[in-house]
Parts: structure tokens; sequence; C-alpha cells
């Protein structure tokens, strides 16, 4: 997949150890790519980074993003073939008990990733990760496109605005008349799958909640999320990588990489389907608190006509395959098996045999 061009290749990940970025980390080794991480540690216990012995797998480096000299260190030596940037505080709720470390962990991390570009003087192809939050969302009921409104209202949002402006500002200012440097960035959110255990998670708090018998606690059953598998914008920073590299595609662009429309669920509707996937009686797996600690978006979904249109990207999964590869893998974790690297591996072989990008 993805026409062989992992292969053998030195591949930097920042964020590596996190939810995505583990994920990224495993299709990249299955790709047979020469994997390096970059992370300021493992944040959740258990982790699918050490479920899946990923840590004897790479080349890790332990810094924080924020460390400008430690990251353009790790990049000299290195010298790495493509970057993906992960690293990243990702989780709305720990914004607004922590904005300050949110801000400069999402804002001077990705300067740091941008300075050290502007260093290269190597061929290089960075994908640059952000989110679908960076839009200033009005709450329409249209998909937001790549030359829409940036911003937000909360410190997440705000944050992932900024690193925007970040990028935007190296690209003209550094990268834009550096041939050698391909770079890109890429935006998508609400992504789940199994492997995940970060905190305030729908997803996560109900396969414990199951694993454990009980019923979930939900605080926003109205609220409507455009679920996505992880795997399905992970395929697309790949072939955004691949095209940056085969020069398909002009270099400082934004491509958003979203579901499919019909994905677009209440997170009550998720977690009545994920119970009766697990065994559970969907009417009583659920219990609404009403008790919302922050303010959260209704509706945000994108508009990936571009991706179709430039990458020959879509999304792959339907709604009912997505819950499917949740349940399938948090239930043989649960289930004590040996090998996850082994089923996370089928996974991405099932995926990769509905949408390959070889040609």
């Amino acid at each position: 997949m993805f026409g062989n061009i992992y292969k053998g290749k030195k591949v930097l990940v920042t964020g590596n150890t996190g939810f995505k970025g583990s994920w990224l980390t495993t299709w990249l080794l299955h790709c047979g790519a020469d994997v390096y991480g970059y992370s300021n540690g493992v944040l959740t216990e258990p982790s699918m980074y050490r479920v899946l012995n990923l840590e004897n797998q790479v080349h890790q480096y332990w810094a924080d993003i924020r460390d400008r000299g430690a990251f353009a260190d790790c990049m000299r030596q290195v010298r790495p073939d493509f970057v993906f940037h992960l690293a990243a505080q990702a989780i709305v709720s720990t914004s607004y008990k922590e904005p300050f470390d949110t801000v400069t962990t999402n804002v001077i991390g990705t300067a740091a990733v941008m300075d050290a570009l502007k260093e290269a003087d190597w061929e290089l192809t960075a994908v640059i990760i952000t989110s679908d939050k960076a839009y200033d969302n009005v709450e329409w009921i249209w998909g937001y496109r790549e030359n829409d409104r940036l911003g937000g209202k909360d410190v997440y949002s705000g944050s992932k605005g900024a690193a925007e402006l970040v990028i935007k500002s190296y690209w003209h200012s550094f990268l834009k008349n550096k041939p050698n440097v391909r770079m890109a960035v890429a935006r998508a959110g609400n992504v789940i799958g199994g492997g995940d255990w970060s905190r305030d998670r729908i997803v996560v708090d109900t396969m414990q909640a199951f694993a454990r018998g009980e019923a979930v606690e939900i605080r926003s059953p109205k609220a409507t999320r455009p679920w996505q598998h992880v795997l399905e914008p992970l395929s697309g920073y790949m072939r955004l990588a691949q095209a940056l590299a085969a020069g398909e595609v002009k270099s400082g662009e934004a491509f958003n990489f979203g579901p499919r429309a019909e994905q677009t669920k209440t997170v009550l509707q998720l977690v009545r389907d994920l119970a009766a996937g697990w065994g559970m009686n969907p009417d009583t797996a659920v219990r609404i608190t009403g008790e919302v600690p922050f303010e959260e978006a209704k509706l945000l979904k994108l508009n990936c006509d571009k991706a179709l249109a430039y990458l020959s990207w879509h999304a792959t999964l339907n709604y009912e395959e997505t819950v499917r590869f949740i349940i399938e893998w948090y239930a043989a974790f649960h289930r004590g098996e040996d090998d996850m690297l082994q089923l996370t591996n089928r996974q991405i072989e099932e995926y990769e045999r509905r949408h390959d990008y070889s040609a």
C-alpha cells in the first residue's frame, strides 16, 4: 500500500506514544519503515504503545516537543525522510484545567517543529497534523473547507488556530523557497478506535465501564459527532505524504480528512450501538448525567472534497464497521489475548484491502 514508499525509509513521528501516534507507528512498521519516535512520555496506563510493545520496535527519543534544541538535535541525528507531527495536548477537557500547557504544547511545540524544518538541508517530506477544532466553529450544517476561517472561542480551539498561523508564517517566510522540504497540513477530529485510554473520551469511558459490567455515564447524549475510525485520517496523512514526496500536490497546502456524512451520530446512538455489540442491553447500559463541566461544540464536520480531488482519498469504513473494529479490539484486550499487535495488524490489513493507494 502507498506504493511501498515507506519501505526502508526513516520516518520520525512526534507524539508516537499516544493513541493516534501508536496506530501510525504500527502502520508504518507494517509498511517496512524504520520508525523514530519523539515523545515526552507515556501518558496513560494501560497504553497502546506498551500493549503492542512498540518501545522495542522503534528508535525512541524522550523529550518535550517544546524543547526547540532537543528536537533540532533529534532531526539532525536522524535526518528523516518523512516527519509526521502529532505531538500535542489533544484533550479538550484538559485544556480547561491546564490552559497554559495546552497553548505552549500546541503552539510552541509546532513552532519547534517548523523551526527544525527550516534548518533541514536534506530531502524531507513533513505532514503537520492540527485538528478540525482549528476552524472557527459557527455550528452550521455545512462541512468546513480548507480555506474557511480559523480560530475558536475555547482554549483548545484557539491553540490549534494559533498553531496554524505559526505553520503559515513559517511556510511563507522560510519553507516556501526550500525545494528540499515538502510540507502540508492535515486536519481531522473525533477519532475513535481500539487502544485509546485517554481521559474524557466517550469510547474509552464506555469500554472501561462495559468491561466492568457497568453502565456508562454520558453528559451530552444529543451532541452529534462525525465519528471516524483512527485508520481513516491516518490513511489520509500517509497518502498526503506519499503525494507530496512524489510531487503530486503542491507543498504548503492544507487537507481535511473526515468520515462519510452518514457517520454523524449522536453520542447516545454510538454508546447504544457499542453496548449492543458488547452484548449489553442498550436500554440499561447508559446513564445520562446532564453534568457538563465545560462548553462543548454541538456540531462540527469537515468538507473533504479537496482530499478526494487531489489525493483520491475518501473514508473507507462505514459506521457499522467502525463500531465492529472498536469492539473487536477492546474485547480481545480484556480477554487477555497475548498478541494484540497481530490483531492490530489484522485490522490494518483489512482496511488496506478496502482502499489501496499503490497506483
